[in-house]
């Protein structure tokens, strides 16, 4: 069942609070680059209830107004202490909202959002309820129009924290009374929006024969005051963090990279020019051995690797955590997602080549990112394919299974082992026919440069090798060869 009048003008009243999700949809963790182990809160005044076709206003002399898609929960009766089993019960309707936020007034509220999101408008909701009855929970969808071109869209099994676990954690704090309205969370692709600019959210069940749908709540931006008074309390102000927070990314934001890069073009070139065996040798002059990832081979003989670890870890295989962790946009996913240009992500898969840890969508998406490649210590699936791609892919080999069969994707941008090595999040990874090394990134040039110079040297003493001399004083070179080669070298220059 769905009413048809307007959501704000059928409700039970005005709510006695309005409370909202900090952090809840998988893709927006990934985004902002953290994900909360439990859900956390925070309130909404109903004076900043709105409804569709009303105007939002951001404040004269401020940037940051940041829309965010959400589906909005009102309860239909008293509820407190209730199990997740009995959750849904206690929701009478189900409609979209738009949690609005002026970016510029965010920094001094600590993440309580009062003057932020608590503005006048700055909750829409509408323009239809669905039945609660009539929908399940984990199979809702909320979308996001700007001026007409979808940006959002997720639907409730990409949540962190299910519906009803939001809800059974609310009520084993406080009550939650008939016509509360609890909004839950927004997925990645919310943005930044100015005057002129239209939003539009909606709310369905995509599954559901019928369609059950809250219609498009639309809100258009207008210029608004910006009185502010400098004696009452803070001014709006912004800096780099919250427009990266605000507009979803640094890139979305027109910011540069938050870091000068690891892998300079002029180290990234000396590395590709440098086999792997002349690293290796110049890594245990300096008392590194124990740097080589053991037992992987590229997926295409003559492949050259060279980036800068993002890793990945995955356990081993237990039902119960692969169905909490291993499904929806896991570990996995958001490592491929997040990518960028010259990583390479390096996977702990224990050395278990009896399931794959890639394939090919995931090297698809990893090279339309520019990653540099991929290591892994375990087996890859779509073989053929993802050697077709071009894809750099460093493996124990192949193996049609997919992750389940040995594997859950735990977590990421951590410390981890990958075939007998300790790999960290920035570490210089290189790989050729020879295998794989880590390079730790403070002296990466240092042993670039010193592993050329061998190189130079150990070609002309395979020249003299070559024209019939033996290796007895040549190899390793003896005073006499080395005055002959430094003078050869003085000659050429």
């Amino acid at each position: 069942m769905m009413s048809t009048s307007p959501a704000h003008g059928v409700l039970p009243g005005t709510p006695g609070k309005i409370i909202a999700v900090h952090l809840s949809y998988e893709s927006r963790a990934a985004q902002r680059g953290r994900r909360p182990a439990a859900p956390s809160y925070f309130f909404k005044p109903s004076s900043s209830l709105g409804a569709s076709g009303d105007t939002v206003e951001r404040p004269k002399g401020t940037e940051l107004l940041a829309f965010e898609g959400e589906i909005a929960l009102v309860i239909g009766s008293p509820t407190r202490g209730v199990s997740t089993d009995a959750a849904w019960s206690h929701v009478a309707w189900v409609t979209a909202s738009n949690d609005w936020g002026l970016y510029d007034l965010r920094a001094n509220d600590k993440g309580s959002n009062v003057r932020n999101k608590g503005r006048d408008g700055y909750t829409p909701v509408g323009p239809q309820l669905i039945d609660a009855r009539s929908v399940d929970p984990a199979a809702l969808r909320v979308r996001t129009w700007l001026n007409g071109e979808l940006v959002q869209e997720a639907e409730t099994t990409d949540l962190i924290f299910p519906l009803t676990q939001i809800i059974a954690d609310l009520s084993q704090h406080l009550t939650l009374q008939a016509g509360d309205i609890i909004l839950t969370g927004t997925p990645a692709g919310a943005s930044v929006a100015g005057p002129g600019d239209a939003v539009e959210v909606e709310v369905d069940a995509p599954r559901v024969s019928g369609g059950a749908s809250s219609g498009r709540l639309t809100s258009r931006v207008i210029d608004g005051p910006g009185d502010f008074d400098p004696a009452l309390g803070s001014l709006p102000a912004v800096d780099d963090l919250q427009r990266e927070e605000a507009w979803g990314s640094r890139e979305a934001a027109g910011l540069p990279s938050a870091e000068a890069p690891a892998l300079c073009a002029a180290l990234r070139d000396k590395l590709r020019e440098t086999p792997v065996a002349g690293l290796s040798q110049q890594l245990r002059k300096r008392g590194l051995d124990n740097v080589s990832i053991d037992g992987v081979r590229p997926t295409r003989p003559g492949t050259k690797l060279v980036g800068v670890a993002k890793t990945l870890r995955f356990v081993p295989n237990r039902e119960d955590l692969f169905r909490s962790n291993g499904g929806g946009y896991n570990a996995q996913k958001r490592v491929f997602d997040a990518v960028q240009e010259d990583e390479v992500i390096v996977i702990e898969a224990r050395g278990e080549r009896g399931s794959g840890t890639l394939g090919d969508v995931l090297a698809l998406r990893a090279l339309a990112r520019g990653a540099a490649g991929v290591v892994t210590d375990g087996g890859v699936r779509d073989y053929e394919t993802v050697a077709g791609t071009g894809l750099a892919v460093f493996s124990q080999g192949p193996h049609p299974a997919v992750l389940g069969r040995k594997h859950v994707p735990w977590d990421t941008d951590l410390t981890i082992a990958c075939g007998g090595a300790t790999v960290q999040p920035g570490d210089i990874v290189v790989g050729d026919d020879d295998g794989v090394v880590v390079i730790p990134p403070a002296i990466a040039e240092e042993v670039a440069d010193a592993a050329l110079a061998q190189e130079r040297e150990d070609a002309w003493i395979a020249e003299q090798v070559a024209a019939g001399h033996p290796v007895d004083g040549l190899f390793p070179m003896n005073a006499k060869w080395r005055a002959r080669y430094e003078a050869a070298n003085q000659d050429k220059s």
